[in-house]
């Protein structure tokens, strides 16, 4: 059997992107990513505009993915998708494509919780990307979800900190958006915290014990600051964007290191693999970096195509759950809340 290729097709539609990908065995053949631009003038998804454009995109980005990978539909030996947690509409249209397509094909499917995919994307078979070795610590940061996950195998996860509120992305989003920066914002701080000085302006740190984390509290402290300034002087903002972005990113990628290091301290584990959205913020990643230096940790940080929704990750889950025939049933279905 271990000879013999096995090729994934993969689709996530768990929010606005639209997303295929084959691989075979572990490696990726190709992934293909249609993103919507119709969000942008709402400051944010719109749920069923999204499900809208899946339904456009689906056909053209999996027939693209097949023909990219170079194969005949015919070869594939299985259909992963992803079955949450995401938009409940967003999510049916892949969930029922899928369905469709492996009951045409008549090979098996496969659900993939999207969390999980963000995790195993490490172990998508890349030269000069070394794989997380068991057991390490998955920091997944993203605009839905902000978790600490001890990870001792393949599918043994446990979630050991996780948000009480806002998610790490939407602190970013929504700290730019009370600066007047276009949706999504939080590319847009990062961009300016490079260029300012992170330690012009304090904001307090929320308090919350264990390993969970609190957002809300710091996108209060940054509305009621821009409004107190913005009443002394109208400009301040425009005067101080630099600045501004870089004190609170740097902020916010504190928040993450404080638990981290708290989550190395109880657990023993040290080494820490990034996934998700977020984890494409230079802050964070050049924090991490520091603190293999100042800590001892090992850092794994993905590719910058597998940070961001796509469907390499996915069947990457796929690929690991054929091996272990864990196939579902055609009366699957979506689940927009779907936890590790």
């Amino acid at each position: 059997m271990a000879s013999q290729n096995i090729y994934i097709l993969a689709i996530e539609s768990s929010c606005d992107d639209t997303a295929a990908a084959v691989l075979q065995n572990d490696t990726l053949l190709s992934n293909i990513v249609a993103t919507q631009e119709v969000h942008k003038k709402y400051g944010g998804v719109v749920p069923e505009l999204a499900s809208r454009a899946h339904q456009q995109n689906i056909v053209p980005v999996i027939h693209q993915a097949i023909a990219e990978a170079n194969i005949d539909k015919k070869d594939l030996s299985a259909i992963a998708f992803t079955k949450g947690p995401g938009l409940m509409g967003s999510l049916l249209v892949g969930t029922s494509f899928a369905k469709s397509l492996a009951m045409g094909l008549d090979i098996p499917l496969i659900e993939v919780n999207h969390m999980q995919a963000h995790i195993l994307a490490h172990f998508i078979d890349e030269e000069n990307f070394d794989k997380p070795e068991f057991p390490f610590l998955a920091l997944t940061i993203s605009g839905g979800h902000t978790q600490i996950v001890k990870v001792t195998g393949h599918f043994e996860m446990e979630v050991i900190g996780q948000t009480i509120d806002d998610a790490v992305g939407e602190a970013f989003d929504k700290s730019a958006k009370i600066l007047g920066l276009p949706y999504p914002g939080g590319p847009l701080i990062d961009k300016y915290a490079k260029l300012g000085n992170s330690k012009a302006f304090k904001f307090t740190k929320p308090k919350v014990g264990g390993l969970d984390f609190s957002f809300s509290g710091l996108k209060t402290a940054v509305l009621y600051f821009i409004q107190k300034e913005v009443k002394e002087n109208p400009e301040f903002i425009k005067e101080n964007l630099e600045d501004i972005c870089a004190s609170i990113q740097y902020t916010i990628v504190g928040i993450l290191i404080d638990k981290l290091k708290k989550a190395v301290a109880q657990t023993g584990i040290t080494q820490i693999a990034i996934g998700g959205g977020v984890s494409a913020n230079s802050g964070i990643r050049e924090a991490l970096k520091a603190g293999e230096n100042k800590f001892g940790w090992k850092t794994y940080v993905p590719k910058f195509e597998y940070t961001t929704d796509n469907a390499a990750m996915i069947g990457i889950v796929g690929y690991y759950k054929y091996l272990n025939k864990d196939f579902s049933d055609f009366s699957v279905t979506a689940q927009a809340r779907y936890s590790l």
